[in-house]
């Protein structure tokens, strides 16, 4: 009978690829503003869920949204105005 363990080192072997690189992690970075609008939102969201939305509700949820705009809009702005080298001039 084999045991479980003789063959849990092949199945959480370290594998380095499987860990994200400096770039990923940069443009992860990059992007967290946009990550944290939209938890903010969900959480604007999950707040009204079991209950009618009262009018502070809604007005979070507007203001969640408008962060959310905001934030993608700084993204697309900061990704637009980044060269791509080697271009045409």
């Amino acid at each position: 009978m084999e045991h479980i363990v003789t063959v849990q080192d092949d199945v959480t072997a370290f594998a380095p690829w499987l860990e994200p690189t400096d770039a990923e992690l940069d443009a992860i970075e990059l992007e967290m503003p946009v990550i944290t609008a939209e938890i903010a939102l969900l959480d604007a969201h999950i707040m009204t869920i079991d209950r009618p939305a009262t009018e502070l509700d809604t007005r979070r949820i507007r203001r969640a949204r408008r962060r959310v705009l905001a934030a993608r809009r700084a993204l697309s702005n900061l990704s637009a105005a980044v060269t791509v080298p080697g271009g045409a001039a």
